[in-house]
């Protein structure tokens, strides 16, 4: 049975289901997954393993846009 769980994104307080993808996160938020650099928790997560990453409770995610250009 999943539950709503709390987490912050950027130092703001976001609520979703417990065993949330990472990715299905980045997208309920609005992030384009291609475009972002993901810390967890302290660390980056690299995209081979967010698939595997299911977000809990208390988790703290820093999420950066690259942005290209020169």
């Amino acid at each position: 049975m999943s539950h709503e769980i709390t987490l912050q994104v950027n130092g703001e307080t976001h609520h979703c289901v417990s065993s949330t993808p990472l990715p299905d996160l980045l997208a309920q938020l609005g992030f384009n997954p291609r475009l972002v650099a993901v810390e967890y928790n302290g660390e980056i997560l690299h995209r081979q393993f967010w698939e595997k990453t299911t977000v809990q409770s208390g988790d703290r995610l820093e999420v950066v846009t690259i942005v290209g250009g020169g």
